[in-house]
C-alpha cells in the first residue's frame, strides 16, 4: 500500500456538520476511519472528526480507483474524501447520526496515513480497562465522549473568561515558581540550579499574589490558574488541577456572591442548563446540624432533629444515652423491605457504627408495642415518611461518650454520613441522582461561617481552618474570641456546594497588619517567624492596602459535573492516575546523574 500526500486539497467541511441542505454539493472531508463495511462493489466508511461521523460510499462502477484504495483502509487510518453529497433513501436514514439523513458518494481517496490495529477502539462507547485508556490517551481522548467533554469545557470556560471580563475583573497571571507557603497540603519543590540547597514550590493556589494584586491597585483580578498539591488522589482530586481564581477590593460577602452566581450562571447556559440565582445559603452549624457534613447534597432530604421527641422516660425505657442527640432522616421511594432485607440493613449499619456508641431505633418494632406505638407515630410524622419510604433513626446507647476524637459534631457527622451511604445504595430506588438535562438537576449551597481555627489533639495547637489569611468576624475580633476561646471564633469564609462536591472555597481577607500578626501569634507562631515566612506580604500591608476577599472555583470539577463524569480524570487531558503517574509518558522517571550534580542533590532511599 502506497500513502498518499496532502497536497494542495484543502477541506470544505467538518465530518458533523453536512445536512440535507448541501445536497448535491461537492466537499472534501478529512478524518479517521471510524469503521469500515465492505460489500463488495460498496465499501462504507464511516469518517470521523471532533465534529461527528459522515458515511462515504465508495461505488465501484463510479470511482473503480477509489473503491481499490478504500479496500486498503482500516480503522483509525487518516483519510480526506472527495466526494457529492445525498440524501440517503428515507428507510436507510440513521436518526441517531446528525448526519444520518445524508452520505457522501465518493469520487476520490487519499490514505494520508495508516494505523496499527489499536488495544481499544475509539468507535466503542466505554472502554474498561482504565490504565489502558490513559496509557493511549490520545487513542481514548478520540472517542465520541472524550470529544463531548472537552467541548463542554472549552465552552464552559470561555463563558466564565467573557462574564468576568465583562464584568471589570482583568485577567493577569501569577508565577508558577514561587516561595512555599502553608496551603493546607505538601508542595511540589523544585530545586534552584543557582542557589544551591534552595527551592521554589509550585503554587496550591495563587493566594499571596492576588491579594498583592489588590495592594497593587486592580481592583478586580481573575485567572483559570493552574495548581498544584501532592496530596493523596481520589476520583475528584488530581496533583495538578485547574482554578476559576478571582478577588476584588472593598466587597462584601454578598458582592462575591452575586459575581460567582453569575458567571456559573453563564457557565451552565454555555452546556445549556439555565440557572435561576440567588443559591441558597446556609451557615456551616445549620449544615452540620441538619447534613451531618459542611458540603451537603441539597437532592436528598435534611436530617431531623429527634432530641426532644425522645423523653427522658422514652430514653430509659429505651436505654438512649439521656443528653445526646437523636437523629432521623428518609431515604425517599425506597419500598417496603422484607423482614430479611431489614434485618440484613440494621446488621449492617450497626457493623459499621462499631464500637462508638451509635445504635439504630427499630420504628417497625416500636409500632407492634402499645407502649412505645405513639412514638413510633410522631417520629414518622416528623420525618414526613411516604407510603415508600425508608426512614432511619439513630439514638446514642447509654454511656456513649458526648465527644469522639474532640469533635462535640460527631454525632451529627456520622449520621450524616450514613445518610449518604444509604441514599448511595438505594440511588436506583428513589432516582434522586439521575440527570434529566435540566437545572432541577443541580442543587447549589453557599456555606458561611466556618470555624476559624480547628483543634489538632496530636500537636495540642490551634490550626487555621482554612488559611491564615481569612479574616475573622469584626465582633469575635471585639469581644476577645481570639485570645479567650478560639474554637467559638468564626471565620468570614465560605463554600459553594454543588450536589454534595464542594466546588470552591474563598473568603473575606485580613487587609490590616496588627490584625494579621494577631492572627499569626495566635497560631502559635512568633513575630520573629511570621517575619521570615510572611515578611514581604506584612510589609505590603503597611502600604494602604484596601479590605479585599475572593473564592477559587474547581474548573475541572464544574466540568466533571456537568458531563455527568465519575472522574476527573475524563474532563482533564492528561490526567493522573490514583497514584500520582503519568502512564502516556511515563512520568515520574529517575533523573541522570549530571542532572542531580548541577542541581546540588543527591537520591539517597529509604529503607
Amino acid at each position: 500500500m502506497t500513502l498518499d500526500f496532502l497536497g494542495t486539497l484543502q477541506r470544505t467541511h467538518m465530518c458533523g456538520d453536512l445536512r440535507p441542505l448541501q445536497e448535491g454539493e461537492q466537499v472534501v472531508l478529512m478524518g479517521w476511519v471510524n469503521r469500515r463495511r465492505d460489500h463488495g462493489s460498496l465499501i462504507f466508511l464511516d469518517l470521523r472528526d471532533r465534529s461527528g461521523i459522515t458515511q462515504v460510499v465508495l461505488d465501484k462502477e463510479l470511482s473503480p480507483e477509489a473503491h481499490a484504495k478504500a479496500e486498503s483502509a482500516r480503522p483509525e487510518y487518516v483519510v480526506a474524501c472527495t466526494g457529492t453529497v445525498r440524501l440517503r433513501d428515507a428507510s436507510l436514514i440513521n436518526p441517531k447520526m446528525d448526519t444520518g439523513a445524508i452520505e457522501i458518494v465518493a469520487s476520490e481517496i487519499l490514505l494520508l496515513n495508516d494505523a496499527k490495529t489499536p488495544p481499544f477502539s475509539p468507535a466503542e462507547d466505554a472502554i474498561g480497562n482504565e490504565e489502558v485508556r490513559l496509557k493511549y490517551r490520545y487513542l481514548d481522548l478520540r472517542r465520541v465522549e472524550m470529544q463531548k467533554n472537552f467541548r463542554i469545557r472549552h465552552e464552559v470556560a470561555r463563558a466564565i473568561r467573557n462574564y468576568l471580563s465583562d464584568n471589570g475583573f482583568l485577567e493577569i497571571e501569577t508565577p508558577f515558581m514561587t516561595r512555599s507557603t502553608p496551603e493546607g497540603a505538601r508542595d511540589y519543590l523544585v530545586p534552584s540550579r543557582v542557589h544551591a540547597g534552595h527551592f521554589y514550590a509550585l503554587p496550591q493556589s495563587p493566594q499571596i499574589f492576588k491579594q498583592i494584586l489588590m495592594v497593587s491597585g486592580f481592583d478586580k483580578y481573575f485567572q483559570i490558574a493552574r495548581c498544584f498539591r501532592d496530596e493523596d488522589l481520589r476520583a475528584d482530586r488530581q496533583p495538578e488541577f485547574t482554578q476559576i481564581d478571582l478577588e476584588m477590593t472593598f466587597p462584601q460577602q454578598g458582592l462575591i456572591f452575586k459575581t460567582v452566581e453569575g458567571f456559573l450562571k453563564a457557565a451552565f447556559k454555555a452546556a445549556g442548563i439555565e440557572l435561576e440565582p440567588p443559591f441558597v445559603q446556609m451557615t456551616y452549624d445549620d449544615a452540620i446540624r441538619k447534613y451531618g457534613i459542611d458540603k451537603p447534597d441539597m437532592r436528598l432530604p435534611a436530617m431531623v432533629e429527634l432530641t426532644e421527641t425522645l423523653t427522658p422516660e422514652l430514653r430509659e425505657k429505651l436505654r438512649i444515652e439521656p443528653a445526646l442527640p437523636v437523629l432521623g432522616f428518609i431515604i425517599p421511594s425506597v419500598g417496603a423491605l422484607s423482614g430479611t432485607e431489614r434485618k440484613k440493613l440494621l446488621s449492617e449499619v450497626r457493623a459499621g457504627f462499631g464500637d462508638c456508641g451509635l445504635d439504630l431505633l427499630d420504628t417497625e418494632r416500636l409500632k407492634t408495642s402499645p407502649d412505645f406505638a405513639p412514638l413510633a407515630g410522631t417520629i414518622a410524622e416528623l420525618l414526613a415518611v411516604g407510603a415508600e419510604d425508608l426512614s432511619v433513626v439513630v439514638t446514642p446507647k447509654l454511656g456513649t461518650p458526648p465527644m469522639w476524637n474532640y469533635d462535640p459534631q460527631w454525632i451529627y457527622k456520622r449520621v450524616g454520613q450514613l445518610r449518604l451511604d444509604l441514599a448511595k445504595k438505594y440511588a436506583d430506588k428513589h432516582g434522586l441522582f439521575t440527570q434529566t438535562g435540566t437545572a432541577a438537576d443541580y442543587k447549589f449551597l453557599w456555606v458561611t461561617d466556618f470555624p476559624m481555627y480547628e483543634w489538632d489533639e496530636e500537636k495540642k495547637v490551634w490550626n487555621a481552618a482554612h488559611h491564615p489569611f481569612t479574616s475573622p468576624h469584626e465582633e469575635d475580633i471585639k469581644t476577645g474570641k481570639l485570645v479567650n476561646d478560639k474554637g467559638a471564633v468564626r471565620a468570614l469564609a465560605y463554600d459553594i456546594v454543588l450536589n454534595g462536591t464542594e466546588l470552591g472555597s474563598g473568603s473575606i481577607r485580613i487587609h490590616r497588619k496588627d490584625v494579621q500578626a494577631e492572627i499569626f501569634r495566635s497560631l502559635g507562631m512568633s513575630d520573629e517567624e511570621a517575619k521570615e515566612r510572611f515578611g514581604f506580604f506584612l510589609d505590603a500591608l503597611e502600604y494602604g492596602t484596601p479590605p479585599h476577599g475572593g473564592i477559587a472555583l474547581g474548573l475541572d470539577r464544574i466540568v466533571m459535573i456537568l458531563a455527568g463524569a465519575s472522574s476527573l480524570r475524563e474532563v482533564i487531558a492528561f490526567p493522573k492516575t490514583a497514584k500520582a503517574i503519568d502512564l502516556m509518558v511515563d512520568a515520574p522517571t529517575p533523573v541522570s546523574d549530571i542532572q542531580l550534580r548541577d542541581l546540588h542533590l543527591k537520591v539517597n532511599t529509604r529503607t
